[in-house]
């Protein structure tokens, strides 16, 4: 009979499974030919040009805003039905970040818009199209997801499968080409910057995409064309926190949710100065060092030297306080005893897989840095603070995903049950239990005034009458006993809570601290402060092309660790 039972759950969830599988295939069939067409266009293969990849790109988009047309269209139908919430999912904090990014994305596509009718006489239409495209697709995506991050979609679910994995690696691609452009801009500024210093052993060749004819408006173009390439970073980011958010929501299709109530999580600035403090101090010297650097390198090989130097000193002095802060945030959790939430979780998976899968750029960049130094021949003075700093940067990224996995692991602290029940006990000759003052008025130290009663004391204390006779002092007697044992273990539970508050305060100023120092360390190398590119010592070990294939490879995993690793802080900070 149990297994006749039994039989319908395993045939209703295998179609569903074949769903998850052809859609999966579909996704990262889509993903490989438009990655292909990326690589032909980058390396300038014979018969595909830029256009062709944009076409390919804005048909994708276009799919997918008819997609998500459709969702709002039926979900608005159906906006009186209860739906299940994935209460994990599309935190407000992400969508908040996700908008200011989308934001700025809009300001990159108006720029693309302008350097197109400025260069309109030479460039294809695509160029002017995608823009327009992607601004479309940017502001609707930003409202499905503000409105639909956390359903847990239950109809038409074979077909939603589709829709949610073509939205996907739309934005994974959009990624990529946001990633290939901005790369392939920092690389011919590094080109020219190994021109200037005089690397005649060197094979240089500019990339060179820019348009084959003249501007309309000098200045317009100018502003255009290099704002592009500073506003790259933030849509770079707004690609994979889309994209992310969306495979949570292609997990979530079809999924029992246990119902349960979430604590809510407010942010609060409240015991965090001490961290905010230290961080703003990395944050702002962090600004400070990659705009001098920016300045510095290239301008002279005694100025790159000394840029090189003041960014690896820099960057070592805060991956040692970043490491020491983790260290002791892991040693507080060993000293808890506090068990972990193993309940299923696409969001939280998908952080933990994350945080691994792209520190992996650093790590490649790190080891490839140290085994440079260790083969190469000759060794500049600068080059020896590489070794520290890529030895600290493998370190403390095993440290910091220790923090962030275990935090987001462990359940939340629950209030308790003596703290939240006040116990007054009122004892009166005979056997009856009464409380003859109102509350308010014990908790305010009015009823003593006003009834000539003993004052409360709380938490298992004694409010008690005057009487005369014997009875009374032996009652007496009797509790001063307890009054005595029940202040001693209230003296004990409040150290204990006392005890716990200076962990909790500590490791919100530790999560607040590295949730800074990991937004200092996005920035240099999102805005081009890149030593790996003008070390010059490992280009010289492995060769010129082979590493930069490396970094052009490993970089956008390593920007994103540190974005992500910042939004991830930023939940540990919320739920401490």
């Amino acid at each position: 009979m149990e297994q006749a039972a039994g039989c319908p759950a395993v045939g209703g969830s295998y179609p569903q499974k074949n769903a998850e599988i052809l859609s999966s295939q579909y996704g990262i069939n889509l993903f490989l030919a438009g990655l292909l067409l990326t690589f032909a266009w980058a390396v300038h293969a014979v018969g595909i040009s830029k256009s062709h990849l944009l076409s390919y790109l804005i048909t994708l988009m276009l799919i997918q805003l008819l997609w998500m047309l459709w969702y709002l269209c039926r979900s608005c139908t159906q906006r009186r039905l209860i739906r299940d919430k994935d209460t994990h999912a599309g935190a407000r904090w992400l969508k908040c970040g996700i908008t200011l990014f989308a934001v700025i994305t809009l300001i990159l596509d108006s720029f693309k818009i302008g350097y197109y009718i400025d260069f309109s006489n030479c460039l294809s239409p695509t160029e002017g199209i995608f823009p327009v495209t992607h601004a479309v697709h940017t502001i609707l995506q930003v409202y499905f997801l503000w409105c639909h991050a956390k359903d847990v979609i239950q109809s038409f679910k074979t077909l939603e499968r589709f829709g949610v994995i073509h939205s996907v690696f739309t934005n994974l691609l959009l990624w990529t080409n946001g990633v290939l452009t901005e790369s392939k801009h920092q690389l011919n500024e590094h080109k020219e910057r190994l021109i200037t210093l005089g690397f005649g052993n060197i094979t240089i060749v500019l990339d060179d995409h820019a348009p084959q004819c003249n501007c309309t408006t000098t200045t317009l173009c100018s502003i255009f064309s290099q704002g592009i390439y500073y506003l790259y970073p933030f849509n770079i980011e707004y690609h994979i926190l889309a994209s992310t958010m969306l495979y949570v929501l292609w997990k979530n299709i079809g999924r029992k949710v246990e119902h349960h109530q979430q604590n809510k999580t407010p942010f609060k600035f409240h015991g965090i100065t001490v961290g905010m403090i230290f961080g703003l101090i990395v944050l702002t010297s962090t600004i400070a060092i990659v705009v001098v650097y920016l300045i510095q390198i290239g301008g002279s090989k005694i100025k790159s030297e000394l840029a090189l130097t003041m960014f690896y000193l820099h960057a070592i002095f805060v991956l040692a306080l970043m490491c020491t802060a983790g260290t002791v945030a892991l040693l507080i959790y060993r000293l808890e005893d506090r068990s972990l939430d193993n309940s299923k979780n696409p969001a939280r998976k998908l952080d933990a897989e994350l945080l691994v899968g792209t520190a992996a750029g650093s790590w490649l960049l790190s080891w490839g840095s140290i085994l440079a130094i260790i083969c190469a021949q000759g060794h500049p003075k600068y080059t020896w603070y590489n070794l520290p700093y890529s030895v600290l940067v493998i370190i403390e990224k095993y440290i910091q995903n220790l923090f962030i996995i275990e935090s987001i692991h462990r359940e939340q602290e629950k209030v308790n049950d003596d703290i939240k029940t006040l116990r007054i006990v009122t004892i009166s000759r005979g056997s009856t239990l009464s409380l003859t003052p109102l509350y308010k008025e014990v908790y305010n130290g009015r009823a003593a005034r006003d009834s000539g009663d003993i004052p409360c004391l709380f938490k298992g204390s004694i409010c008690g009458r005057e009487n005369d006779g014997a009875d009374v002092a032996r009652e007496e007697t009797s509790q001063d006993n307890s009054l005595v044992m029940q202040s001693a273990s209230d003296f004990s539970f409040y150290s204990r809570n006392s005890v716990t508050n200076s962990k909790r305060r500590i490791l919100k100023n530790i999560a607040a601290f590295l949730f800074l120092c990991n937004l200092s360390l996005w920035i240099p190398p999102a805005f081009g402060c890149r030593p790996e590119y003008d070390n010059g010592l490992e280009e010289i070990v492995f060769g010129f092309e082979p590493w930069i294939i490396v970094v052009n490879l490993a970089m956008p995993f390593s920007i994103f660790y540190r974005m992500h690793s910042a939004a991830s802080l930023f939940e540990v900070n919320c739920k401490t």
